[in-house]
């Protein structure tokens, strides 16, 4: 069983960084394809960032192109998620996924097999 855990959310103003961290345990990190999911309260959960296992390949959702930039640190089983230039529309709870389909780019909640509990990340105008 995949255990993982988000960090690094917070409150910031508008036009600052943040950088999410999750960390895993249990499991074969480097072998996993991982993404990055927000939920933003009365909203449904949506793809913001994905990554391949090798780093090879990744993708983001339109609205953070740019701004964010998923990357992995495998010896370290962890990803993470650099967010510059923050909005007030990117205030969500943050959450971290794993698929074990590493090799392929995940932007569907259903293609991913664990999850993380979440961040909250608070962007204020």
């Amino acid at each position: 069983q995949v255990h993982l855990v988000e960090s690094g959310g917070g409150l910031v103003q508008a036009g600052g960084s943040l950088r999410l961290s999750c960390a895993a345990s249990g499991g074969t990190f480097s072998t996993y394809g991982m993404g990055w999911f927000r939920q933003a309260p009365g909203k449904e959960r949506e793809f913001v960032a994905a990554i391949t296992w090798a780093s090879g390949i990744t993708r983001y959702t339109d609205s953070v192109k740019g701004r964010f930039t998923i990357s992995r640190d495998n010896a370290k089983n962890t990803v993470y998620l650099q967010m510059n230039s923050l909005k007030s529309e990117d205030t969500a709870l943050y959450y971290c996924a794993a698929r074990e389909s590493g090799k392929q780019i995940g932007v569907r909640l259903t293609q991913y097999d664990y999850w993380g509990q979440g961040t909250q990340v608070t962007v204020s105008s």
